[in-house]
């Protein structure tokens, strides 16, 4: 029976798409601290001892969840769970646990505890979203050994169909769901580059994160509808909500189907213009998922993430090699653009002393400034994205590029890496295309003597907004100033992509706006090259393509340049999606 309460809406970020409709289930995310209990010396070894009891059990826990997601249809991201079972391995790690139940003589739960929490507060303060994400993962380990440690085992399920709320999930909540129990879930917390949200897409699981303090009218067993595409919890939903709903259900299935027969199709606009449109990646494991939606290769390979799934232990160049290669290999002739290692310093070395977290590391030492500074180790990458180039079409990528000396230097270096490897009788390719990340407002300023040195600009449009219009992206105080349809933003872009063209260097987009469908018509009309999105997204970004008209988009960005408001650029790019493709919006 439909509950007699008024219906609340409640607006969060939608990061998994679905409809869910069931009864709320609630569980309480937290990694309760252990208490400080003292022990004797003579206690150390069997604490020891406890602990590793625990963490043989964790791993077996993890390698079931991977088995898990391995065998459920269409998955690809168990490998995300490496990672996890890496921080089980990692020496420095239970070193500094070893210490401190020696030193402070407490019990090894709090002593790993406290170890594990310092790493877990350190990645949540870098000015970064997906690291800043990473921490979860390792509370998530941290609560796994703690709860072998004292006996519990893994955490239970529920049993009937619901839909799950709760302030926060890990990705094994999310990897060990049963589907035939849990219809879509909500948090409180999260973003769209958790892992959390990763596992989510994956196994289809409809989901929201964002939705802040959720209100008293969300009650345990009470009716809820979950719209995963528009990022809303609906409570206690009326009849004319659930009749909407099962029309939108309709017309997204008539979509799907339209979607899926795009595999083979290009992403050319109904005029003619070619759109290359490739495909994000962080781990090897998505690549699956590129090929069954017909991506062109990928246009944006996230190397900083195979070196944290490496824990902080660098990877050696015939690692990095063979990884690369089968990258490749799965791109066939459309290839991989390689982006180096775009990681923040604090991060970077473990087993050096820390000065500190930096005042301000959005501004700090990150991207392309740890490369040229940490020389051995840019160079051991620059070498292994070579060596992979010698019978794969391999392209390679600097992030963070805001001078003209940076460029030179990088591919200074990267010359010098060319000479050793022709000294050794290494075969690569000697014309490997090299090309900058446009997302520092200097770079796009002096994009046409930066495209004097590259084959390609790529713009990584997350961190072009942020810095062209001063707005933190993760701080929630100013997420309204955070407008990608700024003219600033656009006339940035304009600039840059046409000096590109001026000397044949062609550019793409890599950023969270490539998949923004409600503002695709004004990347069309910028005159991008190619877009590179999720591999989720590929058939609803090839779909919106097919439907626009080069011509039109080209005549609605010399329009919108007239124009001084974001909000009114975003309106008119929308009106003409909506006209475009009406079928892809609720």
């Amino acid at each position: 029976m439909q509950s007699q309460l008024p219906e609340v809406r409640i607006s969060g970020i939608g990061v998994s798409p679905g409809i869910a409709l069931g009864p709320i289930a609630f569980r309480a995310w937290a990694t309760e601290e252990p208490s400080a209990e003292a022990i004797a010396p003579e206690q150390i070894e069997s604490e020891w001892a406890r602990l590793e009891l625990a963490l043989e059990a964790t791993r077996q826990e993890i390698r079931s969840i991977q088995e898990r997601i391995n065998n459920d249809a269409g998955s690809n991201r168990a490998g995300i769970f490496d990672a996890h079972l890496l921080m089980l391995e990692d020496k420095s790690v239970l070193k500094e646990v070893r210490q401190t139940l020696e030193d402070k003589l407490i019990c090894v739960e709090s002593a790993f505890h406290q170890v594990l929490g310092r790493y877990a507060d350190a990645l949540s303060k870098i000015g970064d979203a997906y690291l800043s994400d990473r921490s979860i993962d390792i509370h998530d380990v941290s609560r796994r050994v703690i709860r072998n440690l004292a006996g519990f085992g893994p955490t239970p399920h529920a049993t009937e169909p619901h839909v799950l709320l709760a302030h926060d999930l890990t990705p094994s909540d999310t990897a060990t769901m049963d589907r035939d129990f849990v219809l879509g879930f909500a948090t409180e917390v999260g973003s769209p580059t958790s892992h959390t949200a990763i596992v989510a897409r994956s196994l289809g699981i409809p989901a929201v994160v964002g939705l802040h303090k959720l209100p008293a009218a969300m009650r345990w067993g009470s009716t809820v509808l979950l719209d995963g595409y528009a990022g809303l919890l609906i409570a206690n939903p009326t009849a004319a909500t659930l009749a909407s709903y099962d029309e939108i259900q309709a017309k997204k299935a008539a979509a799907n189907t339209k979607l899926a027969e795009l595999r083979d199709r290009t992403s050319r606009t109904s005029d003619g213009r070619l759109i290359t449109l490739s495909a994000n990646i962080e781990f090897l494991q998505e690549m699956p998922l590129v090929n069954k939606n017909g991506g062109a290769g990928v246009g944006l390979y996230r190397t900083e993430f195979f070196y944290l799934d490496s824990n902080g232990r660098l990877p050696t160049e015939d690692e990095q090699v063979a990884n690369y290669k089968r990258v490749a290999q799965e791109c066939g002739n459309s290839g991989v653009i390689i982006r180096t290692f775009d990681l923040g310093g604090d991060k970077l070395f473990r087993s050096q002393p820390s000065d500190g977290a930096e005042p301000n590391p959005f501004l700090g030492w990150r991207g392309i400034r740890v490369s040229l500074d940490e020389r051995d180790i840019f160079k051991t990458q620059l070498r292994a994205i070579l060596r992979a180039s010698a019978k794969e079409k391999v392209r390679v990528m600097y992030p963070m590029v805001s001078a003209l000396e940076e460029l030179l230097e990088a591919n200074r270096i990267l010359h010098e890496c060319k000479s050793e490897l022709e000294s050794e009788d290494v075969d690569f390719d000697a014309e490997i295309e090299v090309g900058v990340m446009i997302e520092v407002p200097s770079a796009a300023v002096i994009a046409s003597r930066l495209a004097r040195e590259v084959s390609f600009f790529s713009f990584g449009t997350n961190d072009l907004v942020q810095y062209t219009l001063a707005v933190d992206r993760i701080n929630e105080k100013v997420a309204q100033l955070y407008q990608p349809a700024h003219p600033a933003v656009l006339g940035l872009m304009k600039m840059a992509i046409d000096a590109g063209h001026e000397q044949n260097v062609w550019s793409g987009v890599c950023g969270e706006m490539a998949s923004d469908i409600s503002i695709l018509p004004l990347l069309i009309g910028l005159g991008v090259d190619e877009l590179s999105v999720g591999a989720g997204q590929l058939p609803m970004v090839k779909f919106a393509i097919r439907q626009l008209d080069y011509k039109r988009c080209t005549e609605l960005v010399e329009e919108v340049f007239t124009l001084g408001e974001a909000r009114e650029i975003h309106a008119r790019s929308s009106v003409i999606a909506k006209d475009c493709y009406p079928e892809l919006f609720n």
